[in-house]
């Protein structure tokens, strides 16, 4: 094992451990999972070398590396048999935060080796999930895109006594599976994906549940339009460009202004009644329930085509 590769511990056998192993066993390295849950850890192996084998077909990975990253999978029977000779330790269990911080202070005898100790979390801060914890250098927040695998975009959080030298380490190993890392430089409930995504999802089902438009439509209506322009520039960068030839502080202003009158019309809620929820899943589950299988093979078909299609365009 080179500096620049690690074995990896992933306690969690749900969609984003899966995700993770996936991505490592696809690049050939060491991993190992554990799950408290006997039968979602048994569920998981064949689910992980789908997903490993899909990265080869999609050309994301190489067949000889994932055939032996996939002979080395391993499946802990216990947190100790789970974590041996890892040097990196990915907590992908389900979002409760005492939880997380009860599995942070196990691992503090069950790998007291293990350089790197971090949490896929979505909205627990790393003070939180170092509340318990001894070591606290070693630990922060890697939470990675759905699905894990396919979407390259990491977001690091360090917390107030988290080691540079570990931030360093875990972007070079995140760096060397093709993952593009962004370290935030304060905490944020919710980090800056799941921010933008809450807020829009917010209009999404607000307009959904006010009869705007359906499911499948609005759907449509962001990922051909404002998701398509944001995969090749993001939002800032993006008005940037439509600026064109014009000062950019004078496009920026009008903008503004602009977008003022529809910022005042934007839903503000911060819940649903029950019968609004109730509304939404009746409409979700309409549109999708009876194509799933297919529609995830199809999005998973369509990523791999914009990430190699943008791969190609950087490498011109």
């Amino acid at each position: 094992m080179s500096d620049d590769t690690a074995n990896v511990a992933i306690i969690g056998a749900g969609d984003i451990g899966r995700g993770w192993a996936a991505l490592f066993v696809a690049a050939g390295w060491k991993v190992s999972l554990y799950d408290n849950d006997s039968s979602l850890l048994e569920s998981a192996q064949p689910e992980i070398e789908r997903r490993a084998k899909t990265l080869v077909m999609l050309k994301h990975a190489d067949a000889e590396s994932a055939e032996r990253g996939f002979n080395q999978l391993h499946m802990g029977r216990s947190l100790l048999d789970g974590c041996r000779d890892a040097n990196w330790i990915i907590e992908a269990i389900a979002e409760d935060t005492k939880a997380k911080q009860k599995l942070v202070e196990g691992l503090e005898s069950a790998a007291p080796e293990a350089e790197v100790v971090s949490s896929s979390a979505t909205a627990m801060s790393v003070h939180d999930m170092v509340a318990r914890a001894q070591r606290p250098e070693r630990c922060l927040v890697v939470h990675p895109m759905n699905p894990p695998e396919l979407i390259p975009l990491v977001e690091m959080v360090q917390g107030e006594g988290t080691d540079p030298a570990v931030v360093e380490k875990t972007r070079t190993w995140l760096r060397q599976v093709g993952r593009i890392p962004v370290l935030l430089k304060k905490p944020v409930l919710g980090n800056i994906v799941t921010r933008i995504s809450a807020a829009v999802w917010r209009e999404a089902i607000d307009l959904v549940i006010n009869g705007v438009i359906d499911v499948d439509d609005f759907d449509r209506a962001v990922s051909l339009g404002p998701a398509l322009g944001w995969a090749a520039a993001g939002p800032h960068l993006s008005h940037n460009l439509a600026a064109g030839n014009q000062p950019v502080a004078g496009f920026f202003q009008h903008l503004l202004h602009t977008y003022q009158d529809i910022w005042e019309d934007l839903a503000d809620w911060s819940h649903l009644d029950p019968q609004q929820e109730h509304t939404l899943i009746h409409k979700v589950d309409a549109a999708y329930k009876d194509n799933l299988s297919a529609i995830r093979d199809a999005r998973d078909r369509r990523l791999a085509g914009i990430l190699q299609g943008m791969d190609r365009a950087r490498n011109r």
